[in-house]
This record gives C-alpha cells, sequence and structure tokens, in this order.
C-alpha cells in the first residue's frame, strides 16, 4: 500500500514535469519570436542601430540629399554630406552622424574638421534641406518664410556670395528669407531691411527699402 502511493506520487511528479517542459518550450518559441524583434528594435544586432533610429537616418538620407545639392554650389564643387555608415565603436546611438566627403582629397572626414566659415555653409544647406523634405513629407504645405541668424561673418568673400546666391534664388521662388546678420557687405544685398541702433537711452529701428506688394 505504501508502495502505491509512492508510485501515485511520482507519477504525478513526472506528469507535472512533463506539462511544465511542454509550456517551457512553448514560451521558448514565443520568445525566439518576441525576443528577436525586441532585439532588433532596440538596437542589439548588428551594428546596434535602434529602429528608431534606422527611420531616422532614412529621413536624415533624404535631407543630405537635398543638403548637398546646396553645399556643392557653396563650396564651389568640394563638399558633400553623407552618412556614415561605419558605426562608432561603442556607441549605443550610432547611426546619424554625419561625415563630409571632401572631392580635393576624395575622401570622408567628420564634420568636426571643417572650417567656421565651411560649418556654416554646411548648417545653412542642412537647413535649406531639412525645409524640403519637410514640405516634401507634409502634403502640401509650404514653409515661406525662412530667419538665418548670424554665420556669415565667418565666410570668405566668395563663399559669402555663393550663400547669398542660393538665398536670392530661394527668394525668387516665393519665399521670404529673413538674415540676421552684422555683416556690411549684406545690407547692400538686401532690398528691404530693419536696421537697430543701439544708444544710452534705449534702441531704435529704421526700415531701409520699400515691400514689393
Amino acid at each position: 500500500r505504501v508502495v502505491d502511493e509512492r508510485r501515485n506520487v511520482l507519477t504525478s511528479v513526472r506528469q507535472k514535469l512533463a506539462a511544465a517542459h511542454q509550456a517551457r518550450q512553448a514560451l521558448e518559441s514565443e520568445y525566439r519570436l518576441w525576443g528577436t524583434l525586441s532585439e532588433v528594435a532596440n538596437g542589439r544586432t548588428g551594428h546596434r542601430i535602434s529602429l528608431q533610429r534606422f527611420v531616422l537616418g532614412v529621413l536624415l538620407d533624404d535631407v543630405l540629399i537635398q543638403a548637398s545639392q546646396r553645399l556643392t554650389r557653396m563650396s564651389r564643387g568640394r563638399y558633400q554630406l553623407v552618412r556614415r555608415e561605419d558605426p562608432s565603436k561603442g556607441n549605443r546611438a550610432s547611426g546619424l552622424e554625419l561625415d563630409v566627403a571632401d572631392t580635393y582629397t576624395g575622401k570622408q572626414r567628420p564634420v568636426a574638421t571643417l572650417s567656421g566659415g565651411e560649418s556654416f555653409m554646411a548648417a545653412l544647406a542642412l537647413a535649406l534641406g531639412l525645409s524640403d523634405v519637410v514640405q516634401a513629407y507634409a502634403g502640401g504645405i509650404r514653409l515661406d518664410t525662412l530667419f538665418i541668424d548670424e554665420g556669415f561673418g565667418s565666410l570668405d568673400q566668395e563663399a559669402l556670395e555663393q550663400a547669398i546666391e542660393v538665398l536670392c534664388e530661394l527668394q525668387s521662388s516665393g519665399r521670404m528669407i529673413g538674415i540676421i546678420s552684422h555683416v556690411s557687405e549684406l545690407k547692400e544685398q538686401m532690398p528691404v531691411r530693419i536696421d537697430v541702433a543701439a544708444s544710452r537711452h534705449g534702441s531704435t529701428i529704421s526700415i531701409k527699402g520699400t515691400i514689393s506688394p
């Protein structure tokens, strides 16, 4: 009788173990699916780029295409902006780093190596490229006004002329371009401007030129 009870207990334990084993196999099968998706989405595989950064990278590529067209013109064909292909070592936030392709050397290098004037041209090109992409993705929404705050003082005469030429083209296409700058050369290029004069009694403004209807 004791032997029978012992056998029944062991049989019950064996059945529970078999059921637990089956449940574990089912969970492992489910984990292989969802776990893999989680690792990919959170950037724990391959180049360690998360799904969010991958999507942002695709959008950034569109911005860089538009930006590089303008930067190439402003730099007299020398520079293009590209997204870095090799992930940064130990950087969980890789995938969105920018390099500049230099046609003079035939190599790519970090954007941090650009001079002050070159950095401004790259930033301006990115801003204009982003504006183009936003309009394209927004389904008919148009960005008619663009304000640029300083930076022109870091450009040499040739680069300044190229930047102004690009901005004038944008203006002729119907956009209003506002420039905040202390560069005297720009005053002669702007058909309408607001001059701010500071004194010990406060600042005064004056409007130069005529706004076209």
